[in-house]
């Protein structure tokens, strides 16, 4: 997907919550990006199920797009390996591959930990700035019983952080791309999760070894991160 800069409210079409959206993105530019995320927080959350058929005139009216836009959507979402085309069939969502989490994991666990490297190297105000706003959400959320979807954002806005660090959007394309693919497995498991809060609190040290400029800690914890969460998925299964 090509990396687009749209800040917050910019766009003309307004998105709601959405787990898979850039944080502080609020909107997007055009019928075919609406499209797009929308249909893709469908089917990591898995609200499409895997292998299910994807309609497009329901989506045209539901989504309130036109043919062309949903299609450009679609086209995107193939590449991104979402969904897949059968000729003369139709769309259909991707099956789930449970087999490919261990080839997801040996190229999350390099990227990630160098992204980890990278952004504690690199790191400017603007990131401190953002890295400490995370930890002050992390410090407020209190002892209520965990949201496991706001979790997952929670989740998300730690890695944004720390992958805007490295200042590589070739890397954090890259890097987004895998870390979407993981989220699906995640969602597929969700329920059977119990150690889910403790992961994200787990980041802490990461952000700190960031804020800190400690390049080879904030490398060992990313790799240290990716690497538990596949024994995790793991261990339900």
């Amino acid at each position: 997907m090509e990396i687009t800069e749209v800040r917050p409210g910019s766009g003309r079409y307004p998105l709601p919550d959405l787990v898979t959206v850039e944080p502080g993105r609020t909107s997007v530019a055009s019928l075919s990006e609406k499209a797009y995320y929308l249909l893709r927080e469908r089917l990591i959350t898995l609200r499409i199920r895997p292998g299910e058929t994807i309609d497009e005139r329901a989506l045209q009216e539901e989504l309130e797009v036109g043919r062309t836009p949903l299609r450009e959507a679609l086209s995107k979402l193939a590449d991104d390996r979402l969904v897949h085309v059968v000729a003369r069939r139709g769309t259909f969502a991707s099956h789930l591959d449970l087999g490919a989490l261990s080839a997801i994991s040996e190229v999350r666990v390099e990227l990630e930990s160098h992204a980890g490297y990278l952004a504690a190297k690199r790191a400017t105000v603007e990131d401190h700035d953002a890295i400490a706003g995370v930890l002050e959400d992390l410090d407020a959320r209190g002892t209520t019983g965990p949201d496991h979807r706001e979790l997952i954002r929670l989740d998300l806005r730690i890695h944004h952080v720390v992958h805007r660090a490295t200042h590589n959007p070739y890397l954090i394309a890259t890097l987004d791309e895998y870390y979407v693919h993981s989220l699906r497995m995640w969602f597929f498991v969700l329920d059977d999760l119990d150690r889910l809060e403790h992961a994200i609190d787990g980041h802490r040290d990461l952000l700190t070894a960031v804020s800190d400029g400690d390049f080879a800690a904030a490398q060992q914890i990313m790799r240290d991160h990716v690497t538990g969460f596949e024994q995790e998925i793991r261990a339900v299964l």
